[in-house]
């Protein structure tokens, strides 16, 4: 067992190292696969602890999907507010609905390609009757939703966002 072990692996380390252009795109797509960014995904109990804070820092907690045209529109929006308001104690936290078999083909290639630095997380839970009211009670299920809260209140907001919306709602936590 041992000796046919060594020949496999010096036969293994003798041949040739060719390459054609098959083995090139099969290598360009290993490598596509290798980039791709992990993903934190969560049942709504999972999800709960990032609802609430008892901290000093303003959350600013976006629900969206890929497939959302509004959601993809505003996006660059909700990275502006994290990247010009990270030192000021605000966390931006984008919560994914896509469905769990478009997360390799959808959503993970979206976060890379658009280099997107907010958290992203995955909400995975298909009992939304039961979580959709505990977000907000008069939320609809409606994306884009947005909600924004530190420990002394929250809003939660059933649209999409301009650049200066967002802004001047978070203004309303940061004041």
């Amino acid at each position: 067992m041992r000796i046919s072990g060594l020949l496999l692996l010096i036969l293994l380390a003798s041949c040739k190292n060719e390459t054609n252009g098959n083995q090139d795109v099969e290598t360009n797509e290993e490598i596509e696969i290798t980039m791709l960014p992990d993903l934190e995904v969560y049942d709504f109990e999972g999800l709960k602890p990032l609802l609430k804070t008892a901290s000093d820092s303003v959350y600013v907690i976006n629900f969206w999907a890929t497939w959302c045209a509004p959601c993809i529109k505003e996006m660059p929006y909700f990275e502006a507010i994290n990247k010009n308001y990270k030192d000021k104690k605000v966390v931006v936290t984008l919560v994914s609905l896509d469905f769990p078999k478009k997360y390799d083909s959808h959503l993970k290639p979206f976060i890379r390609d658009n280099n997107i630095k907010s958290r992203v997380v995955v909400l995975n839970d298909a009992d939304s009757n039961t979580w959709i009211p505990e977000i907000h009670p008069d939320w609809s299920g409606a994306i884009p939703a947005t909600l924004i809260y530190n420990k002394h209140k929250r809003a939660f907001y059933e649209q999409p966002f301009t650049y200066k919306e967002l802004e001047t709602e978070l203004q309303k936590f940061l004041n």
